[in-house]
């Protein structure tokens, strides 16, 4: 099998070679060459093109998102944003997804490089998840220790036994990944004002979730917030997971809320997808709703049977639809969807079959 072959484009000589061991460290993965800046990288991209380009964003002579518009109408090469915008500049890194980048690594101002040697799995994983990604879908060191996948038990113990008061209040519960911000922002455009309440984890980086949510709260007919602990799932309103935190649904009377957690990594991530959707299983049961969409991996379909088993009917975005079809496609084969759509026809589908009620 040949290699993804990694452009590295960034101003800073240490990052650039840093990043390059980390790279070169993984046996699927190959630097064919480093630039200073866009100018030298599009030098670099007539003698080879990349598979994935990684990207800063505040570069002389050209910005990344400059070079990555460009990019992206011209000749689009996946790319995998490295960039040490914080909170000032998350609305930035918004608009690099919108413009099609694929994933984000926000790296701090002091220390890059040994946070960068610490997310080596994390930046690895993000540059195969690029690899694979369908581009005309999207609009707009090897001695270091890899930690052990953990399971959503380490955050939420699994139940024996489903057990509910009865309530007629339905939940909609989402989860995606790589090419997940452009999905959530067709899926919440299509849905209307009395949808039921919506819980979703998006993996994306702290920091930059709070910007997010406020951009789709602008586009959308319902309302769209960063959740926070103690917020009611209520009609209207889609509480999207903080980054870095974990996001579970409880159960007060009648009444669901949101509670907002620390804790490890659950399928490599945190939020998890699998932490919510067995909460979901746990205390909403056949009132939910599950979403599944575009991501890399197999975050979700754990939680996703429970889900299934508890009761709930489970929707995952189809292959033909989705940038990355790593997450629909390990719920599709763990038997915990029951049925397959366009990105598109997921909203009008849901709506339909929570009035006529699904069984």
């Amino acid at each position: 099998m040949s290699k993804i072959k990694v452009l590295i484009v960034d101003d800073s000589a240490l990052v650039r070679q840093t990043l390059s061991d980390l790279i070169n460290s993984d046996p699927e993965l190959e630097v064919i060459g480093t630039a200073n800046d866009p100018y030298a990288a599009v030098e670099k991209i007539a003698v080879q093109k990349p598979d994935v380009i990684t990207l800063d964003i505040e570069m002389p002579k050209m910005d990344g998102l400059s070079f990555l518009k460009k990019i992206m109408k011209q000749h689009p090469i996946p790319t995998v944003i490295c960039s040490s915008l914080a909170d000032e500049g998350s609305e930035v890194v918004i608009r690099a997804l919108e413009l099609g980048a694929i994933e984000i690594i926000q790296k701090p101002k002091i220390g890059v490089v040994d946070f960068l040697t610490e997310s080596k799995i994390r930046i690895i994983d993000s540059i195969k998840a690029a690899a694979k990604a369908n581009l005309k879908k999207y609009r707009p060191l090897s001695n270091l220790k890899v930690e052990p996948k953990l399971s959503a038990d380490v955050v939420i113990e699994k139940p024996k036994k489903f057990d509910f008061i009865e309530t007629t209040d339905k939940v909609i519960v989402i989860g995606a990944s790589t090419g997940g911000t452009e999905a959530l922002r067709v899926l919440l455009q299509s849905m209307p004002v009395d949808c039921p309440g919506i819980a979703i984890v998006q993996h994306m980086p702290e920091n930059f979730t709070r910007s997010f949510a406020k951009r789709l709260d602008e586009i959308c007919k319902i309302d769209v917030k960063e959740a926070e602990n103690g917020d009611l799932i209520i009609n209207g309103r889609a509480l999207i997971a903080p980054g870095n935190k974990h996001m579970l649904l409880k159960r007060s009377g009648a009444k669901y809320y949101v509670e907002i957690k620390d804790g490890p990594l659950v399928s490599r991530h945190r939020p998890s997808v699998d932490v919510l959707f067995r909460s979901a299983a746990q205390y909403v049961g056949k009132n939910a709703y599950g979403v599944i969409l575009t991501g890399m991996g197999d975050d979700g379909a754990r939680g996703m049977l429970e889900m299934k088993e508890a009761g709930a009917f489970n929707i995952a975005q189809s292959e033909e639809s989705c940038v990355v079809f790593g997450m629909p496609k390990e719920a599709i084969e763990l038997g915990a969807v029951d049925k397959v759509l366009n990105l598109e026809l997921i909203a009008p589908f849901l709506m339909n079959l929570i009035k006529k009620g699904k069984l």
